[in-house]
């Protein structure tokens, strides 16, 4: 007999099915035992008769042959897509044995401290809940894809170790590279651009490195990034593109996840009109709406971005919000600047539910203006030979944006801490296992 997915057992009432999965709870009545199995489609009860399977355990990996039946009306579970049918079996072929679990794993919740969320990961990994933070997270990444086609991008693949820093600073991860000096990449920002003059429009999914030396709720040292960056372009065409994008990515998301999402209590996302401000604006709706005066500061403070978003959503009915202008000093050497006011960048952050998800800025396309940014960074040209040559043979007017798959699925399910939306995450503290 060949195998059956779970799911695929509600077309086949009345008839005889194998299937292959994980024992996810057990249930003793008398003599007969009720096991809870699934696979990768979704979740069935089988009755166990004839006395087999009394030793069985949850996350056992079992072949089970049975007769598919209907429930009594009574006992139908509304929760599931399999809640009206059941599996009567007198036959399990256990494939794997599991070791008794350190924890109950059999709950619609996992009451787990974070540190043991972690280190348990590939079994905490298999848990209902934790499982759909990454199918809605796989959405994400689906509808980033969709969206950044559908403005005629074309994918590339980028390296992760690179000759220097792509911001400059301290905050990197260097590389013994066969006795010679390197990075793992802060960005894909370097390579995206000279893949401009090639392509115009380009998007990557890649991962992204920070030496932060922190520990918080919404930072990793190791991120996922999706970028896109997009050649003969305008500032105000890339505020178009960026939500467009960013929106189309979310939407597709809640659209194909809305049972996943279900799970997590979360509201649906609000779709409004975004509205556009500029720092010195935002800061001072803050300090009008919420009596906080940061109209100094070089960047919106962790508040004000969550203040500045129940503006947006109280106003416009919008969980984003597009924040412009940022210090041009504050900015990447190859952020432009706005030469209505120099000191001020064509950059931009997005917000959304109280957090930034995405940034970016018009680019310098010039070669000269881009060596005399970076030497005025103190930094040396030398170090980017292989950029600048993109810019010294011709670069068109472009610019881009990042979104942080993490951050975007943390505040979609509105989790508590970021390392809950990375399937294995590092920080200061862990790599795979804590650091000792």
């Amino acid at each position: 007999m060949t195998r059956t997915l779970i799911l695929d057992c509600i077309k086949k009432i009345g008839e005889d099915v194998k299937i292959s999965g994980f024992v996810h709870v057990r249930r003793d009545h008398g003599k007969i035992l009720f096991l809870d199995v699934y696979d990768r489609t979704g979740i069935i009860q089988v009755v166990l008769g004839g006395g087999v399977g009394k030793d069985l355990r949850p996350q056992d990996v079992v072949i089970i042959e049975g007769k598919v039946n209907k429930r009594p009306e009574s006992l139908v579970n509304k929760n599931i897509p399999t809640g009206e049918i059941e599996i009567y079996s007198e036959k399990v072929e256990v494939l794997s044995k599991a070791s008794e679990l350190p924890f109950d794993m059999g709950g619609p919740q996992l009451h787990l401290e974070l540190p043991t969320l972690l280190d348990f990961r590939s079994l905490t990994l298999r848990h209902p809940k934790v499982k759909a933070i990454f199918k809605i997270q796989a959405a994400i990444l689906e509808g980033f894809r969709k969206a950044a086609k559908d403005i005629d991008c074309s994918e590339i693949v980028v390296p992760t170790i690179a000759a220097s820093s792509t911001e400059g600073g301290a905050q990197v991860f260097k590389v013994d590279y066969y006795g010679h000096k390197a990075f793992l990449t802060q960005s894909p920002q370097l390579y995206k651009q000279m893949l401009v003059p090639v392509y115009e429009r380009v998007f990557t999914i890649t991962k992204a490195y920070r030496a932060e030396p922190s520990v918080t709720t919404r930072h990793l040292s190791e991120v996922t990034q999706m970028d896109c960056e997009i050649g003969f372009v305008e500032f105000a065409d890339l505020l178009d593109l960026l939500e467009k994008v960013a929106v189309d990515t979310i939407k597709y998301a809640q659209e194909n996840c809305q049972k996943a999402l279900e799970e997590f209590e979360v509201e649906p996302v609000a779709f409004g009109k975004i509205p556009r401000l500029t720092l010195r604006e935002a800061q001072q709706i803050i300090l009008k709406e919420f009596s906080k005066d940061n109209t100094k500061e070089k960047d919106l403070m962790p508040q004000d971005e969550v203040d500045i978003c129940k503006w947006a959503f109280k106003n416009h009915h919008s969980d984003f919000v597009t924040i412009t202008h940022f210090p041009t000093k504050a900015k990447p050497f190859y952020t432009h600047p706005d030469l209505k006011d120099p000191e001020y960048s064509l950059s931009y952050d997005l917000l959304f539910r109280g957090v930034e998800i995405l940034s970016g800025s018009q680019r310098i396309n010039d070669y000269q203006q881009l060596v005399d940014s970076i030497k005025g960074r103190g930094m040396d040209p030398k170090d980017f030979e292989l950029y600048l040559q993109a810019f010294k043979y011709g670069m068109p007017p472009e610019g881009g944006f990042s979104l942080g798959l993490e951050r975007v699925t943390m505040h979609m399910l509105n989790l508590s801490n970021i390392r809950e939306a990375s399937l294995f995450p590092r920080d200061m503290e862990r790599v795979d296992t804590r650091l000792k």
